[in-house]
């Protein structure tokens, strides 16, 4: 297993549309096992492959005692809305604004060994299937803000400094894993959800 390098928003891969993963095996597994370890080592709640590097539909997760991996996911999300919270991302670090997203989800995919799937989110879980699921198409958590919140967000992104934050970043994480590790570890504010875990 190997922790990961996080790409940074500015990165082609995170606005490609991943496809869909058909060959189940060895690589595969890595693949997985080396997300599980990346997204526990930054103590992210989510982590998609496009964060990565690679542009395949497979997300990990971790929230308050639920965590798993799916493959191929498809969200099913109920017709109401969770009361906003604050989002921060892995990709856009030191940024996090109220999102709003479904009340639940439920997920079906498939996983590492090509076995069925199907999981029940609200809250927080909830939050992280729609969170993560975006990647995979290609969308960010800021796209999804509206009026003064956009604005600000759009603002911070164009004035920050993410190369000066991906060097400090990889020689932080260098001293400490013994592996380079480039990109925003520590995205989202004290209350967001996907920067860190609750």
């Amino acid at each position: 297993m190997a922790i990961l390098n996080i790409r940074i928003i500015g990165d082609p891969v995170l606005r490609t549309v991943a496809d869909p993963v058909t060959e189940f095996g060895p690589d595969l597994a890595k693949l997985v096992a080396d997300m599980i370890e990346t997204m526990e080592d930054v103590e992210g709640a989510g982590l998609a492959a496009p964060q990565i590097g690679v542009s395949q539909r497979v997300f990990t997760y971790r929230i308050g005692g639920v965590e798993g991996h799916i493959i191929n996911p498809v969200l099913e999300n109920s017709e109401d809305f969770q009361p906003d919270q604050v989002e921060g991302c892995l990709s856009i670090p030191g940024l996090g604004f109220p999102v709003r997203r479904y009340r639940s989800t439920r997920v079906t995919g498939v996983d590492v060994n090509g076995n069925p799937v199907e999981i029940d989110g609200e809250g927080m879980l909830a939050r992280c299937f729609q969170h993560e699921n975006d990647h995979l198409d290609g969308v960010l958590y800021t796209d999804r803000l509206d009026g003064e919140d956009r604005k600000a967000a759009l603002r911070a992104i164009r004035n920050a400094n993410y190369d000066a934050i991906t060097e400090q970043t990889t020689a932080k994480r260098a001293k400490t894993v013994g592996s380079s590790f480039g990109g925003g570890a520590f995205g989202g504010s004290p209350g967001g959800a996907f920067g860190k875990t609750q």
